[in-house]
């Protein structure tokens, strides 16, 4: 089978379930596992994040969207070369990757039309349900059962573990600090398995932007700053935004030490795998003494007030 993947969570999925070889083509975010990044680029992305600041980055989104512009540009040429049987895509961000409709229609313009599959995913049950659909559009059904499978025991064990735990501190996770948007989708469920109260955004419900007086009222114990798409250096490097607000100092999770700055790219952004190893992470993160343990800088960096 050959097949393209536009969007990075459905490229890890299938390296996951062993069809890496099969993959012909990626988007440019994929870059997960290693093997992903020798693949065929067979779209392109507006924005150019490790060159804008976020205002630059939302400005450029904001007008492409009120243009009716997509983000994305895909190759039809390259589309055509790399052959694909199906496409992996989605409809959920029109921000994070190619768009359902995009996809489909220069699909529908190859000689052999492949088969388009969206991903679209709004908690972890659904993140879990999107693997085991990659699995049957690829003849892996066992093998996405048992990845998805074992995904689910290890979210139990960290939802069992915290079930005990006499504190549940309230948590503000951050997806872009300008403008100020809050952490949606999977990411409330996420926290609260962690044995969190996530106060400043709704489980299921996507990111929205938030004004700083939000955040300010909201006051969480621990603040965990996750720009979508970034990495740790990227985020700790914009953190300047948020200190310069009025009130930063004030805040429970500024004065008690409590601020994270995390992979976002890797274990919050991406409806895939590696969500699983973000709840590990914010149960380190929210409860130390009961989830000890290493995490690498590249993980999470704790930060100064």
């Amino acid at each position: 089978m050959r097949i393209a993947s536009l969007v990075p969570s459905a490229t890890e999925t299938l390296f996951a379930l062993g069809l890496g070889d099969e993959v012909v083509g990626v988007s440019p975010e994929c870059d997960f596992p290693a093997g992903a990044r020798d693949k065929p680029v067979l779209s392109q992305n507006a924005i150019r994040p490790d060159t804008m600041s976020q205002a630059a980055i939302d400005r450029t989104v904001v007008e492409h969207l009120r243009d009716g512009g997509s983000l994305y540009h895909v190759d039809a040429r390259l589309l055509e070369e790399a052959a694909p049987d199906v496409i992996f895509t989605q409809g959920l961000c029109e921000v994070c990757a190619a768009s359902i409709e995009d996809v489909t229609s220069v699909a529908s313009k190859l000689k052999e039309a492949p088969k388009v599959v969206s991903l679209d995913p709004t908690d972890l049950g659904g993140v879990l349900a999107s693997i085991e659909s990659v699995g049957r559009s690829t003849g892996r059904e066992a093998e996405a059962r048992d990845l998805a499978g074992s995904l689910r025991a290890r979210l139990l064990a960290v939802e069992v573990a915290t079930s005990h735990l006499q504190e549940v501190p309230t948590v503000g996770c951050l997806e872009w600090f300008d403008p100020l948007f809050n952490a949606g989708h999977w990411v409330p469920e996420m926290v609260e398995i962690a044995g969190g109260a996530e106060v400043l955004a709704v489980s299921g419900k996507p990111s929205v932007r938030i004004e700083w007086r939000d955040v300010l009222t909201a006051a969480p114990q621990v603040l965990v700053l996750m720009p979508c798409g970034f990495s740790v250096d990227r985020a700790v490097a914009d953190v300047p935004l948020l200190t310069r607000l009025p009130g930063w100092r004030v805040l429970p999770a500024v004065r008690k030490g409590n601020v994270y700055a995390v992979d976002a790219s890797s274990y919050f952004s991406r409806p895939g795998p590696r969500l699983v190893d973000g709840v590990e992470l914010l149960a380190h993160i929210l409860h130390p003494d009961a989830f000890p343990g290493e995490w690498p800088k590249a993980a999470m960096r704790r930060l100064a007030g």
